[in-house]
């Protein structure tokens, strides 16, 4: 009864799954807070910069930040985000915003505040206001007013008196914040009440002071933001551009289209290599996996997430790590099974052996990750955000979820004479009298002597690594505007264009420019890039133009120099310190030997892609960085894995007392895990190729470093870091004798008495 009452429980969690799911996903997804790139917007950031030669303090850029808040409010966007960097720089970003240049011309026009009475007449301004001094207070009566203070108590008195005089209820001083004059759409809204509107303080008697208390049934909070509005209303601070990028809403439906479809066949094809290849596991692994994509989208939902393009490609590459805990739980129940062992043991011991390699794998890759949060901007965060929560959420489902479901089966008994369910044949099974054990086992590539080869792989990446550098230092960096600063336009036609025409055009319209690719499925999408970043105005104008001849308006992203070169600096500390961060952490779970091999392997994968972008002549912007990042994190886990079984051989065998046994165990090492890291980069490779054939051209580059990431990665993993380990480890062997492992704490040492 317990048996059968297993695998009901088993079929009741897959339904009980299914019925949550199916039932929760709809409104969970309609919940998802859509980047700028997947809806349209735009995003700036602005220097803060006082006018009359002052310091900018931290309390002049935070009520600045108010009162872009409070502009934001006109516009109706129900999401805005608006951030303070750096200590003087605010980050605005409005997706969905429909008036792009209304929005632009709102929120960088200098923050002022006026001061009108009930029939709408100018009476005074922000710049009537003493900088700073607005406050929140309390009354005599204990209620939350605002104080401030007036620069000319006559003025103000003058003003008052007018105001007093008048019946209720036009006795009052309505304030307003931003009035754009020109701004027609704005000017009309001025009469009645709207976001802009402040206050309407009443005026009971004539004040001849500069001091000037407002009241009224305020609470503290209010009366907090109130006097933030009228110290940003008083500063003298002017905003500079000095990044900003725009979306138009039809590039962000396409991308979000074509990226959702890249998405669902590169899931797919995981799904039907896990089936095929695994058979029942299999299975189970794609139910986990539905809950994984489930619970990411649930995570980044309560944690109120923006999704980005970025975003989407994180779940993605999220799912195939997921996938990877269940390679290799698997594939070490896959080799107890082979030695002989029954179902039930064979789990238990391939689940418990591949958890240390699964841990390792995924901390590293977190580490990357948490580098890539903290040194990223805009969407890259977005994206490193999504990767961390992938990543959580994969171990538990994959080491979790996945054994708790095939536990079920297993324990049922149901398994043990059906192990062909579990994806071995017969055939490959050892009798348990043979007493052959795991580490023993023969496989595929036992014809493969990959140590003795070495020399091989070191000339063959020695070669390719020189011819980088030359092409480097010929070609340079296709560097994009990230980094080298600059305009760089998109522009979206209804008919296929071509380069000749779009130059003939740029140059009619006095924006001629000899950096232009055409792009996109339909080859209707010109890329074009100017080294002059355009300001506020030069933006419109080309908008208007370009939406003039073409029907939409292209999208426009601008880098000042001092953005473009704390970008590149970002970028080189993120990788500096994700790979001191990984060797590490890597020393500290095996030994310094490995972590400096690991490290050397993830440099050579670096530069690789980063020589190879130079040859191809392919764009280096910030999500290139994003992908050498998360390979950095993804080559590591290759290496684990042969580290891993490397620190098990060697632990197995006890005492190694020549470099022939070293050889041995490495070249076996590598035999063992090589079908393993085949499989696990090879669901990677689906996601990412549909990523590249399917998905959205704007992070098309982004998919192809990943690509050349995954087999750098994947090649260093088992060609050059093995490799410098061992060469480094028969040092230690010349000088020491032997190696003894202390087979408690699974470290490497010199050949002494083991307690």
């Amino acid at each position: 009864m317990k048996r059968t009452g297993r695998i009901i429980a088993f079929f009741l969690l897959i339904v009980l799954l299914g019925l949550t799911i199916g039932k929760t996903a709809t409104p969970i997804v309609k919940d998802v807070k859509l980047g700028l790139d997947l809806q349209g917007g735009f995003e700036v950031l602005y220097q803060v910069e006082a006018l009359d030669g002052k310091d900018i303090t931290e309390e002049m850029v935070k009520d600045t930040a108010k009162a872009l808040s409070s502009r934001v409010d006109v516009l109706g966007v129900s999401e805005p985000s608006i951030q303070i960097e750096s200590g003087n720089r605010i980050r605005v970003q409005l997706a969905g915003v429909k008036d792009q240049q209304a929005a632009r011309e709102l929120l960088s026009t200098q923050a002022n505040l006026t001061f009108r009475d009930s029939e709408d007449n100018l009476l005074l301004d922000g710049n009537d206001l003493k900088e700073g001094k607005a406050k929140a207070n309390f009354g005599e009566n204990g209620s939350p007013v605002v104080t401030l203070e007036m620069k000319d108590p006559k003025l103000f008195g003058k003003v008052t008196t007018e105001i007093s005089s008048k019946p209720a209820p036009n006795n009052v001083l309505v304030i307003w914040l931003d009035f754009v004059e020109g701004v027609d759409s704005y000017k009309a809204e001025m009469a009645k009440p709207d976001p802009k509107f402040i206050s309407d303080p009443r005026v009971s008697y004539p004040i001849n002071s500069s001091d000037v208390e407002i009241s009224g049934s305020f609470t503290v909070e209010e009366t907090k933001n109130l006097a933030g509005i009228l110290n940003a209303g008083a500063l003298p601070v002017h905003l500079e551009e000095v990044y900003s990028t725009s979306v138009g809403a039809q590039f962000g439906e396409q991308a979000l289209d074509k990226t959702i479809t890249a998405g669902i066949v590169g899931v797919a094809l995981i799904f039907a290599f896990m089936l095929l290849y695994y058979r029942l596991p299999g299975f189970v692994a794609v139910i986990t996996l539905f809950v994984y994509i489930f619970l990411v989208i649930l995570v980044f939902t309560l944690i109120n997430g923006v999704l980005t393009l970025p975003g989407i490609a994180a779940i993605m590459l999220g799912v195939g790590m997921a996938v990877d805990a269940n390679i290799l739980t698997y594939e070490r129940i896959r080799e107890e099974l082979r030695v002989g062992r029954s179902v039930k043991t064979a789990f238990m011991a391939g689940a418990k052996s591949s958890f240390t390699a699964i841990l390792d794998a995924n901390i590293t890759t977190l580490l990357a990750a948490a580098v890539l949060f903290i040194f990223g901007t805009s969407s890259v965060k977005g994206f490193a955000t999504m990767l961390i929560i992938s990543i959580l959420v994969s171990f538990l489902t994959a080491v979790w979820g996945s054994r708790l479901l095939l536990g079920l089966l297993v324990n049922s008994g149901k398994l043990d004479n059906q192990k062909g369910l579990l994806g071995i044949s017969k055939k490959r099974i050892h009798a348990p009298e043979e007493n052959v054990e795991a580490l023993d086992l023969t496989t595929k590539f036992d014809r493969f002597d990959f140590v003795h080869s070495r020399k091989k792989f070191y000339v063959l990446s020695a070669i390719l690594l020189i011819a980088g550098v030359i092409m480097l230092g010929v070609f340079k960096l296709n560097l994009g505007i990230d980094f080298s600063s600059g305009t760089r336009v998109e522009i979206l036609a209804d008919k296929q264009l071509s380069k000749d025409a779009l130059t003939d055009y740029l140059e009619e319209i006095g924006h001629p420019s000899e950096d232009i690719v055409i792009s996109g499925d339909k080859k209707n999408i010109g890329v074009v890039r100017y080294k002059d970043d355009f300001d506020q105005e030069g933006v419109k104008k080309f908008k208007e133009e370009v939406a003039s001849q073409y029907g939409e308006q292209p999208n426009i992203s601008t880098v000042s120099s001092t953005v473009g070169r704390e970008l590149a600096k970002n970028a080189f500390f993120a990788l500096l310190f994700a790979a001191l961060g990984i060797v590490i952490y890597v020393a500290f779970r095996f030994e310094w030997r490995m972590g400096l091999a690991s490290i050397l392997g993830l440099l050579h994968d670096a530069f690789f892609m980063v020589a190879l972008f130079s040859i191809l002549r392919l764009e280096v912007d910030i999500t290139f960085i994003a992908a050498v990042l998360t390979i950095v994190g993804y080559s590591i886990n290759d290496t684990i894995v042969t580290f891993d079984r490397i620190r098990e051989n060697m632990t197995h065998r006890g005492k190694i007392s020549d470099e022939t046994e070293l050889a041995e165990i490495v070249n076996k090492s590598l035999r063992q895990t090589l079908g393993r890291s085949v499989n696990t980069v090879l669901t990677v490779i689906f996601v990412v190729a549909a990523l590249l054939i399917l998905g959205a051209p704007s992070i098309q580059t982004f998919s192809i470093a990943l690509l050349i990431g995954l087999v750098a990665g994947t090649y260093s993993s088992i060609f050059i870091s093995a490799q410098i380990w061992f060469d480094l480890k028969k040092r230690e062997i010349r000088k020491n004798g032997a190696i003894s492992v202390d087979k408690e704490k699974k470290k490497f040492g010199s050949d002494e008495p083991v307690v």
